[in-house]
């Protein structure tokens, strides 16, 4: 993922799931008319945002991918916990769904279940099994096992309820590196989600998979 202009704290506040004219993205970010028309192309030319008649119109995940190109291109402008503070989970939900979407998984966002009352952020299904996703923006590694606990005791709720599925917890977050694992379930940085879901089938039996009598 690479943008072809230069992503600041501004822009990336601007991104919002909407049309947008040059006029408001420049009233929002300082930026006088042509140069916020000049960023909008670049920002759409780097696949943040789609341009027609003049007016960009961005989806749920495509404030995600700004911070992504931001952390890519080294940018001095925003540490990762500023910039965390603008995400938001449902920046990551729109992204992870995109991708999903994008490889052939029918998805799935915010699935509730009943008894006890629980919610799965996003589903991915494909080729017979579930990827169920729980969506974290924050850095906190001592909460990350206890987000493990909590995902695994949700796809075994989502199993019970779904006669024959066969799913994988999966924690998705900002500031993870690497693909890490916790009790066997990936902690997927988001930058390597893509990379992630294409290895995914490849990977299976290093990840917990959870079936109706496991």
């Amino acid at each position: 993922m690479c943008c072809t202009c230069r992503i600041t704290p501004d822009i990336l506040r601007a991104i919002i799931p909407d049309g947008i004219w040059p006029e408001d993205f420049g009233a929002v970010t300082g930026m006088d008319v042509q140069s916020a028309r000049r960023t909008l192309e670049g920002l759409s030319a780097g696949g943040i945002g789609s341009m027609t008649d003049d007016i960009c119109y961005f989806t749920q995940g495509d404030r995600l991918k700004a911070a992504v190109s931001m952390l890519e291109s080294g940018s001095t402008d925003i540490s990762i916990d500023e910039m965390a503070a603008i995400l938001d989970w449902r920046d990551f939900e729109g992204l992870a769904a995109e991708i999903l979407s994008a490889k052939n998984f029918a998805v799935m966002k915010n699935f509730r279940l009943r008894n006890p009352a629980t919610e799965i952020d996003v589903i991915g299904i494909r080729m017979g099994i579930a990827m169920l996703i729980d969506c974290k923006h924050w850095k906190r590694t001592a909460s990350l096992k206890t987000a493990v606990d909590k995902q695994i005791i949700r796809t075994r709720h989502y199993v019970t309820k779904t006669p024959g599925a066969i799913a994988v917890p999966v924690i998705v977050t900002l500031y993870k590196h690497a693909v890490e694992f916790i009790n066997n379930v990936p902690i997927v940085p988001i930058s390597g989600f893509s990379s992630f879901v294409d290895e995914f089938y490849g990977n299976l039996d290093m990840m917990k998979t959870i079936k109706t009598d496991s």
